[in-house]
């Protein structure tokens, strides 16, 4: 088991996290997706390390943008 935690700028509200969650959940192995809006913290628990390039893009395509 794998975690990793990134920074999202631009989340403001549930709806926010909830897209986020949608498609970084949709990447193979992905365990677990917390989200914390107030914070801008994404931390993804996954079966092996995941590709951090990969998680980028899903978190763009729900709208937003990884920063660290």
């Amino acid at each position: 088991m794998t975690t990793s935690t990134y920074t999202v700028t631009g989340m403001t509200c549930g709806h926010c996290a909830s897209s986020v969650k949608e498609e970084v959940g949709e990447l193979a192995g992905v365990t677990g997706i917390e989200v914390d809006v107030a914070t801008g913290l994404v931390t993804v628990s996954s079966e092996n390390a995941l590709d951090p390039e990969a998680v980028r893009a899903a978190v763009k395509e729900a709208g937003y943008e990884v920063t660290a």
